[in-house]
């Protein structure tokens, strides 16, 4: 990792409705934070870009970190582009939880259009109109095809070899080099079961965060050494 720029996305999206409420998940963060420092820890320089209640890396007065928030995954979605086109960019880790929706409209209970800025009146409960999230894993490698891309699918109430299935399928759409798959069980307990898996199709089962950070940052590791070595041929 020395000499490395890491970006790495935490938490989650908060979506707003007007100026004081909005929609959000509940990703915490916590599996961003430890990868952030274990990179940290082996010399990596690291943009740690996190969502508004997600945590923060132990160390974060350390002169390669730096500390961008984000609100939606709008917003996300611009500031990770500018960062990825603007600076030379390693490797992505996306840990960040996007939204499927954002909104697209609110009305009155007649069918007014209530507009988003100041605070929507208490006694005025709006109907809200969504529409689809973008989806910025999949854009990523278009904004430099030559990155490392680690992508996430969390999953709920799948067995292991559907949730293994899918995490494929989005490896794939994403071209993302690593996919770690989980399922919802890890927004609350430390202990989750994550699978870790490659290009090659191996899957690395963790037994938690910790362990799942650890060989995100190992994984990598070996990938930036095949890399060095091709080069180097």
């Amino acid at each position: 990792m020395l000499g490395k720029n890491i970006l790495i996305t935490s938490g989650g999206c908060i979506e707003k409705w007007d100026e004081v409420r909005g929609h959000t998940n509940l990703a915490k963060g916590k599996i961003g934070k430890m990868i952030a420092e274990k990179a940290l820890a082996e010399g990596a320089t690291v943009t740690y870009l996190h969502g508004y209640f997600a945590e923060k890396p132990c160390d974060k007065d350390s002169e390669n970190l730096k500390l961008e928030s984000f609100e939606g995954i709008v917003d996300l979605q611009d500031k990770m582009k500018a960062i990825i086109l603007s600076e030379k960019i390693d490797a992505v880790i996306m840990t960040a939880a996007g939204s499927d929706w954002i909104v697209d409209k609110m009305l009155d209970k007649e069918g007014n259009l209530i507009p988003q800025n100041g605070k929507i009146s208490s006694d005025n409960p709006p109907v809200i109109h969504f529409k689809k999230a973008p989806k910025v894993l999949k854009q990523i490698k278009e904004w430099n095809p030559n990155l490392m891309l680690v992508g996430f699918k969390l999953e709920s109430n799948v067995d292991k070899e559907t949730l293994i299935k899918r995490a494929k399928i989005r490896m794939g759409t994403s071209k993302a080099s690593l996919m770690v798959a989980n399922t919802s069980d890890s927004l609350h307990v430390n202990s989750a079961t994550h699978y870790i898996i490659n290009q090659d199709n191996d899957i690395y089962q963790c037994a938690n965060k910790k362990e799942t950070a650890n060989m995100i940052i190992q994984a990598l590791n070996q990938l930036f050494l095949q890399e060095t070595t091709a080069v180097s041929r």
